[in-house]
């Protein structure tokens, strides 16, 4: 997930958290209030209704009561109150709203009227030929003035509206509140998305131009205008480029130089040990010694040479990919290793594939697999070809101990060897894999190794395709 989109899905999280939050709050709040608005309204006109109740009133058709508050005066007959005597309790007085329907609380209800005189209460009024009606009812147990000689009697008063205004309006609140947070939620994520892009696409061009620095390039990064952060974080990837690329310049007319000034001497030795192994007579000692200070000049002359080829692969290699036909290049490297080896090297490859690379760099790419094969002690060395869509793949496999796993992420490193003490008494440098990688990636390609103890090894070597190129005019 790119950083632009956690911060665009950070931002709609916290907008949208914000949104429910306010949007609780302005529910609850005008929940409370139109309740309470009801509440007060009710508490009115139970008081009412009781004043009217205490005069002696017989009907509230004259209450002049609101049309939409329904109201219910019981008289409780039975002379020992409790549940069952609230619910049986005689209608004196009722509104013209309820025509025929009661109001009738639950049993809980009803103990808690018992209990605590003055309660709240949700009704469903049944109505015939209507669905059910949700009232909010105040409901009231006292004792009216009643007909001598009975001077009190139990009655229980209940008064109650509609809720059905109230949740219209609330659940209207709730529908257009979330299609206005919607709206909201949309136009901030299309902004945050437009800001992210417009903040990160310096980011995006600085990290663009970053993956294309390599040993051979240090072009400096694209500066944004002013004085952010990501103008500072430029300025300063700039500063540490062009402290990289002196070191690596350093590095390399280090390396050229030493590797120059070190042929000269070399060959004077290995003139001279010729010569001494030519024109004298020396003793076996003596002639132990030459052999011995021969090996390990031409080591060092090998050293040096591949020295010299990575220094030219990091500064200013003249490397021109062109077209390359695998077949004939590969029998030339068996060919030329054939004589040396005493076991067998097998060419499978077909006719007329074409790659993009330098035949010459291409052939030390193959010498150098070949020759690490051998040096491993491989019996049977196999040089293939594979052409899998727009790529093709060269495979130097042989049959010799393997490399540990160990080894691998390491094999293309410098002055790598898996086996230092073998290596060094075979005259390898431990560069050679390095030129290998070099050469390979600077033709476009890739190169990986496969390998298992006691199983073999194999190189590949993964090259851009190529068409053959025109036959030379006649």
């Amino acid at each position: 997930m790119t950083l632009r989109t956690r911060i665009t899905l950070l931002t709609l999280g916290l907008l949208a958290a914000s949104l429910l939050v306010i949007g609780v709050a302005v529910y609850s709040l005008l929940a409370r209030y139109l309740y309470d608005e009801l509440k007060a309204e009710l508490d009115d006109t139970l008081g009412q209704v009781v004043r009217l109740v205490n005069r002696g009133g017989k009907t509230l058709l004259d209450l002049a009561l609101p049309p939409d508050v329904y109201a219910e005066v019981d008289v409780v007959t039975e002379p020992k109150l409790s549940v069952e005597a609230l619910k049986e309790a005689l209608p004196l007085v009722r509104s013209p709203t309820l025509g025929n329907a009661r109001l009738r609380l639950s049993d809980a209800d009803y103990a808690r009227l018992l209990r605590e005189k003055l309660i709240w209460a949700r009704v469903l009024l049944e109505r015939p030929g209507a669905p059910p009606l949700e009232l909010l009812v105040r409901a009231a147990l006292l004792e009216a003035r009643g007909q001598p000689p009975i001077q009190r009697i139990p009655v229980v008063v209940l008064v109650g509206k509609s809720t059905a205004a109230i949740e219209t309006t609330l659940t209207q609140l709730v529908r257009i509140y979330f299609l206005v947070a919607f709206l909201v939620m949309l136009a901030a994520g299309l902004l945050a998305h437009l800001l992210m892009q417009r903040t990160l696409a310096p980011l995006e061009a600085i990290a663009r131009r970053a993956e294309g620095i390599s040993a051979r390039s240090f072009a400096p990064l694209p500066e944004p205008e002013g004085a952010d952060e990501v103008a500072a974080l430029a300025r300063a990837l700039n500063r540490m480029l062009a402290r990289l690329e002196a070191a690596f310049k350093s590095q390399r007319r280090f390396l050229a130089d030493a590797s120059h000034e070190l042929r000269t001497p070399i060959t004077a030795i290995l003139g001279h040990v010729g010569y001494l192994r030519r024109r004298t007579n020396p003793s076996p000692s003596q002639l132990e010694s030459l052999e011995v200070i021969a090996r390990e000049g031409e080591r060092m002359k090998k050293l040096i040479a591949d020295l010299l080829d990575l220094a030219e692969s990091e500064a200013a290699w003249r490397f021109e990919p062109e077209p390359v036909e695998l077949r004939s290049l590969l029998d030339e490297v068996a060919i030329e290793f054939g004589p040396s080896f005493s076991g067998e090297i097998r060419v499978e490859a077909p006719e007329e594939v074409w790659v993009y690379s330098e035949r010459d760099r291409l052939h030390q790419v193959l010498a150098n697999l070949v020759s690490n094969a051998i040096k491993a002690g491989a019996r049977h060395v196999t040089l293939r070809v594979r052409s899998p869509g727009d790529r093709v793949i060269l495979q130097v496999e042989d049959d010799g101990p393997g490399i540990p796993a160990e080894h691998l992420p390491h094999l293309f490193e410098r002055f790598y060897r898996v086996d230092k003490a073998r290596d060094r008494a075979r005259g390898g440098s431990g560069l050679g894999l390095a030129i290998v990688k070099a050469i390979v990636e600077a033709s476009g390609g890739e190169v990986w190794v496969e390998s298992e103890e006691g199983r073999g090894t194999t190189f590949n070597v993964a090259l851009r395709r190529a068409a053959a190129p025109p036959p030379p005019p006649a």
